[in-house]
């Protein structure tokens, strides 16, 4: 096998992020940032474009404007009733174009009330290698679910993509071994896994890509996967990452969407993909921004183990 060419990359010294919606936590744990030619990978946005966004963009790019950075990393929320993780970044299964620092799984662990024994359900926003590399762990040779005790969620035409169509060379490593251990669930697109958290359908990028919504008495909030790569796609929805959509097109129409639905609301946008701040609140005007929520840097588990 080929080793890919890797992006720079820097490995994570970002602190654990963490914030409140209603009765519900969600935390950011980083895997690692990595630089990405702008012009590669959102080939139509410009610089112009990217001046004119203003300086609340300048944490999403290389101080000269040339090179997006994208954060990779998990979320873990936190409702009443359920342990949820979203999303296990890379991995160290094989070497990928994205890296990894072998200390993630570790970190993401220590956060977890009771480790990965203690996640109910881990959300796959969709089935790209970046996002369900730590999906399983390898124990005595054999690969095995990373976290024992849970449910794998995937949207059903997400997967029955990826199993027809491979490209990724995921499907060994990362989705085989949680259908021998009966733990990965296909599921609808617009799914509830609790009576705070459902899935939202957001396709284009991938087939069956699903965003992740939290909706309580006082509070909401939206996790994004990859409908949104940077959020200078909320100011420009039809800017797209070519090189990786599966349907450049119908991933616009889900960002336009997204942005009807999310402007001037108090739904707090966290994107998958945004380095710090990583979240923050939709607002309109001439040109759609995001106006940052800093989250609150706690050392420790969420709460004790159930």
């Amino acid at each position: 096998m080929n080793t890919p060419r890797q992006a720079p990359f820097h490995l994570c010294d970002e602190p654990v992020l963490h914030w409140r919606i209603g009765p519900i936590t969600v935390a950011r744990v980083v895997e690692g940032i990595t630089e990405f030619s702008a012009r590669m990978f959102l080939p139509e946005l410009t610089e112009e474009q990217i001046d004119a966004a203003g300086a609340w963009a300048a944490p999403f790019f290389t101080e000269d404007k040339r090179r997006l950075l994208l954060s990779c990393h998990s979320f873990l929320v936190e409702t009443p009733d359920t342990t949820i993780v979203v999303d296990t970044c890379v991995g160290t299964h094989q070497p990928r174009s994205m890296q990894t620092d072998p200390t993630f799984l570790d970190r993401l662990s220590a956060v977890i009330p009771g480790g990965r024994d203690g996640v109910d359900v881990v959300v796959c926003t969709h089935l790209h290698f970046d996002h369900i590399g730590c999906n399983t762990i390898e124990i005595d040779g054999v690969l095995q679910p990373t976290f024992p005790n849970a449910r794998y969620l995937v949207a059903e035409p997400e997967l029955a993509a990826t199993l027809a169509d491979d490209h990724m060379d995921v499907v060994e490593e990362s989705i085989r071994p949680l259908l021998d251990a009966e733990v990965l669930h296909p599921v609808a697109t617009d799914h509830r896994i609790d009576p705070w958290t459902c899935l939202v359908p957001s396709p284009g990028h991938s087939p069956g890509h699903v965003c992740l919504s939290i909706e309580t008495d006082t509070a909401t909030a939206l996790i994004t996967g990859d409908a949104v790569h940077s959020p200078l796609q909320f100011t420009y929805p039809s800017v797209s990452a070519e090189i990786a959509d599966h349907d450049s097109a119908e991933a616009t129409r889900t960002r336009e969407r997204l942005v009807a639905r999310l402007a001037d609301t108090d739904t707090l946008v966290l994107g998958t993909h945004f380095p710090t701040p990583t979240a923050g609140h939709l607002r309109s005007g001439p040109l759609p921004w995001i106006e940052p929520v800093e989250g609150l840097d706690l050392v420790g588990p969420l709460r004790a183990p159930r």
